[in-house]
């Protein structure tokens, strides 16, 4: 018997602003920005880009093109887009428990 092998989804399991805080969290230790751009692509999926664009004040097509794997977003942008998904950054010394 063959195993069935199902896409992972992230956007499946984003149904709470406690569980996108959680993952962008656990993204943004990899220190890896086109991570945390798919991340909040995922978290944006999620949520309805429609919805996103309209909130962050952005078009549907610029937020598209702001969360492409390889795109280079401005800061002022990903922060639009963060506080449309509901979510704030928050700042920590790197040794701070």
């Amino acid at each position: 018997m063959k195993n069935k092998i199902t896409r992972f989804d992230a956007t499946d399991y984003l149904d709470s602003e406690e569980m996108i805080a959680e993952y962008l969290n656990a993204v943004i230790e990899d220190d890896d920005l086109s991570l945390l751009i798919a991340a909040i692509g995922d978290v944006a999926k999620a949520k309805g880009i429609k919805q996103i664009a309209e909130l962050s004040g952005l078009g549907r097509e610029s937020l598209y093109k702001a969360l492409v794997p390889g795109a280079k977003p401005r800061f002022e942008t990903i922060f639009k887009i963060l506080k449309s998904l509901g979510v704030s950054m928050n700042f920590k010394a790197p040794n701070a428990a």
